[in-house]
């Protein structure tokens, strides 16, 4: 560290006596006004007793920026030798960035340095050449993910990635009946694979519209999967993305039946309320809501049947699920009302209607039945009264 050095006292101090001690290398002063700052060479600044480069901005210490995990480059893959797992790796990495045509240089260097090595393996060669026509198909290129496929497909016969890229291609170059018969071979390796049944729904319904009912005959021929490979396909362990990806659409389609389901238990639902069937129609809600327990509407409709059927405690505890879901809710404290009426309850009942009435005064129904419900409180606390005895 540089000399430290005494400032000046300040303007209202005084002269004040200095005293000197040793401290490291350089000397600290007390001044009768001055504060003590240690000498700092330009450009350098004194960091936990050590000097330190200065930051462009504003003096701060440079730090390092992290170190990026590169791990993934070193997985093995396949049968291919380190340099080249390295670069398939890479592309790996750069398409599910969404960095296609870096991906598909990678995929380019490691299918050339097969070639220049003389490595021979068929299914590393062929998942080469299937991830570069994934990056063509991202990139638009559909005919030359078509040559990819092709290649793939020569390496390994009826993959099925190769197949469903192939058949992407075709129908982006309006190629319909070659990618109906990709498709369809899709479906032989592997009859879950959705996109490809949509697919194929789709091709069929325009090339009906085309050629009419003797589509079929102008098709090319649609290969027949061997048994054996539709085994070896059935036995091969799911990875973990494709067993996310089933799951996710598993539970999409479970989500959309339970969305047709609960739409038509509704509606008929309603449609036994307006037929005055209301046990019926009670039970169609009740199953609504086992699908959608959130559902407001359904606690207030539900609340009708119990009503009509007596079951006054019932539409009360519907109604009072409905106000925590709606707390504003006019029809749910309209219906309470008229549960707590059931019950005999005439205060509650007053206190709902009333309530009601803040939220619309123009409900005509809710001052009738305010009117009755006070009349049945005063008949109430007068016969509460008469059977009080006097003391």
């Amino acid at each position: 560290m540089g000399n430290a050095q005494d400032k000046p006292p300040g303007s209202g101090g005084g002269g004040g006596r200095s005293d000197q001690a040793a401290a490291g290398s350089g000397t600290r002063s007390r001044g009768g006004g001055g504060a003590e700052k240690p000498h700092r060479a330009p450009g350098k600044g004194v960091v936990n007793g050590s000097q330190r480069e200065n930051s462009p901005a504003g003096g701060q210490q440079r730090q390092d920026s992290p170190a990026v995990d590169t791990s993934y480059l070193d997985a093995p893959a396949g049968a291919l030798p380190p340099h080249l797992a390295r670069l398939k790796n890479a592309g790996n990495h750069l398409f599910k960035n969404g960095q296609f045509g870096d991906a598909l240089e990678k995929y380019t260097q490691a299918i050339d340095g097969c070639a220049e090595a003389g490595i021979d393996s068929p299914e590393d060669l062929g998942i080469l050449y299937s991830n570069r026509a994934a990056c063509f198909l991202k990139d638009g290129n559909s005919t030359e993910c078509i040559q990819d496929c092709t290649k793939a497909l020569e390496l390994q016969p009826f993959s099925l990635k190769p197949l469903l890229r192939r058949a992407m291609a075709y129908e982006t170059l309006e190629r319909y009946k070659k990618a109906y018969v990709d498709y369809k071979t899709v479906l032989q390796v592997d009859t879950g694979v959705q996109s490809a049944r949509d697919s194929v729904h789709r091709i069929t319904k325009m090339l009906i519209d085309e050629e009419g009912p003797q589509w079929r005959e102008n098709l090319p021929e649609i290969p027949t999967v061997p048994l054996s490979v539709q085994l070896e396909h059935r036995d091969k362990p799911v990875s973990a993305e494709v067993a996310q990806a089933r799951a996710a659409r598993a539970a999409q389609g479970e989500a959309t039946k339970n969305e047709a389901r609960f739409t038509l238990l509704k509606r008929e639902g309603n449609d036994l309320v307006k037929k005055g069937t209301f046990q019926k129609a009670m039970e169609k809600y009740t199953e609504c809501l086992a699908l959608k327990p959130e559902e407001c509407a359904l606690y207030t409709n539900r609340s009708i049947c119990f009503l009509k059927l007596n079951r006054f405690e019932e539409a009360k505890q519907d109604c009072d699920s409905a106000l925590q879901l709606e707390p504003g809710n006019k029809k749910a404290f309209y219906r309470r009302a008229l549960a707590y009426k059931g019950l005999q309850d005439y205060l509650s009942a007053s206190s709902d209607l009333q309530e009601v009435l803040q939220l619309d005064p123009n409900v005509r129904e809710a001052e009738l039945e305010l009117e009755e419900v006070t009349g049945l409180l005063r008949q109430s606390l007068m016969d509460s009264t008469a059977h009080t005895p006097r003391v």
